[in-house]
């Protein structure tokens, strides 16, 4: 999946990242979400998936981006 396929709700406008260096909170065209934010290293996930680590504020301007 590209990019340009998601919607970013996070990180637009408020100055503090750049265009692609920051945690983000994305929405796919099935409804589902991705998630950019630094590698965490707490537990190992299984095979195929990973872990990220992103601010509370940035879930919460998704949140307020999608309505909720």
């Amino acid at each position: 999946m590209a990019r340009e396929e998601l919607t970013r709700l996070t990180g637009n406008g408020n100055g503090t990242c750049g265009e692609e260096d920051c945690p983000n909170v994305y929405r796919t065209a099935t409804g589902s979400f991705v998630v950019q934010g630094s590698v965490s290293e707490t537990f190992a996930p299984p095979s195929g998936e990973a872990l990220v680590e992103i601010p509370e504020a940035v879930l919460r301007e998704a949140v307020r981006a999608l309505g909720w």
